[in-house]
């Protein structure tokens, strides 16, 4: 995908700058969260975003490997259907098969990178299916009942829905948790109590505990970072440590 520093879109009257976030917005062209850069209008009033990948939409055909003989179009109007690999609702720009039973993508998620290296070199890899636990609802099903994608290590010890790792976020971001400075995070419950140290260890393994067990939650909570970063984007450095701290339980 080309990146411009600036463009015009049909869907806003003024032109949009490319920008890293400063802080998590809502684009006005999928109505989803984001992290990373994205085109911004300047005019303050407007309060106006795009993520890269719904402002410079991909040239035709578009298909994915997980959707196997569908050729995908860009689309702008709301459907409301449900995102095949996030499973949440298209509440605006997305990506729709031709077929009778429509498959639906939002367009980040249609990017999401297949695979996703670690820095102790643990290789995560896009998945449409679910070969272990999750780290966060400790189901292969997805909590809402869909099937959804995953992001799963080559080990398969570790696993993640991005619909659960959506989730974790978007309802954060609804109780306010990135509207504060990064001394107030301790006011917010991160991940339920399940996802302690000693729970994903125990999880794992009975006798896992000691180093094992720490090495373990290190690289649950590296892995969770980084799926979370795929998903909405790189964030800046004080969301960066918001999200670090959203992950973190131990005392």
């Amino acid at each position: 995908m080309t990146r411009f520093t600036e463009i015009e879109h049909p869907s806003h009257h003024h032109v949009l700058v490319l920008e890293s976030a400063k802080e998590p917005y809502k684009c006005n062209g999928c109505k989803e969260l984001g992290f990373g850069s994205s085109y911004v209008c300047k005019h303050q009033k407007c309060n106006f975003h795009l993520h890269e990948e719904c402002a410079l939409v991909d040239p035709p055909p578009v298909s994915h490997p997980y959707l196997k003989g569908c050729e995908l179009v860009f689309r702008k109007e709301s459907h409301r259907k449900f995102c095949d690999a996030c499973g949440k609702d298209v509440l605006g720009f997305s990506y729709q098969c031709t077929h009778k039973n429509a498959h639906d993508l939002h367009p980040c998620c249609l990017n999401l990178s297949p695979t996703i290296t670690c820095d102790d070199g643990t290789q995560l890899r896009l998945s449409n299916k679910v070969s272990s636990k999750c780290l966060k609802c400790e189901r292969k099903e997805a909590s809402n009942g869909i099937k959804g994608w995953c992001y799963v290590s080559d080990c398969g010890n570790f696993c993640c829905h991005v619909a659960c790792a959506k989730e974790l976020i978007v309802q954060n971001f609804k109780k306010g948790y990135f509207n504060q400075s990064t001394d107030q995070t301790e006011n917010y419950l991160a991940l339920p109590s399940s996802c302690t140290s000693t729970a994903l260890a125990r999880r794992r393994n009975g006798s896992l505990f000691g180093d094992k067990a720490k090495m373990f939650w290190k690289i649950s909570k590296m892995v969770l970072k980084l799926i979370i970063s795929a998903i909405f984007g790189d964030p800046s450095g004080g969301v960066a440590i918001l999200i670090e701290s959203l992950i973190s339980n131990e005392k």
